[in-house]
């Protein structure tokens, strides 16, 4: 059995910090589960370009609000209660209002191994 805690996770190797966001790696590929689980913060007030070439992502979010447009496609309204998932590697771009953070619950497929950030392209590499 894995126990762990958001906070201990915070305080360690675990929390991962980029202009826009944080991610907690809460669950990682090294702990073979088959997929990955992060409590991530979107800092308001901004946009990231996110396009996981590589991943499949399912979000839920816990607080705050703001939007997830697909490029090329819908936006949608983001609020506490929506669930989203990018069951087709959908390249978007993520943003925040101005009046708080957006906190998510996320889980990727394939797992991640933590140290993984965006490059210029949005995406995450794929580590085997």
């Amino acid at each position: 059995m894995i126990v762990r805690t958001l906070q201990e996770c915070q305080q360690s190797e675990r929390r991962v910090v980029a202009e826009t966001w944080e991610s907690v790696r809460m669950l990682l590929k090294d702990d073979n589960m088959g997929f990955s689980f992060h409590i991530t913060t979107i800092y308001q007030n901004t946009e990231t370009h996110i396009h996981y070439k590589n991943h499949l992502e399912s979000v839920y979010c816990m607080s705050g609000e703001g939007e997830i447009e697909v490029v090329g496609g819908e936006t949608y309204v983001i609020k506490p209660g929506t669930l989203y998932i990018l069951d087709k590697h959908d390249e978007h771009y993520l943003r925040a209002n101005k009046e708080a953070d957006m906190v998510m619950a996320c889980v990727f497929n394939p797992p991640i191994t933590g140290a993984e950030v965006h490059d210029k392209d949005g995406v995450y590499p794929l580590v085997e």
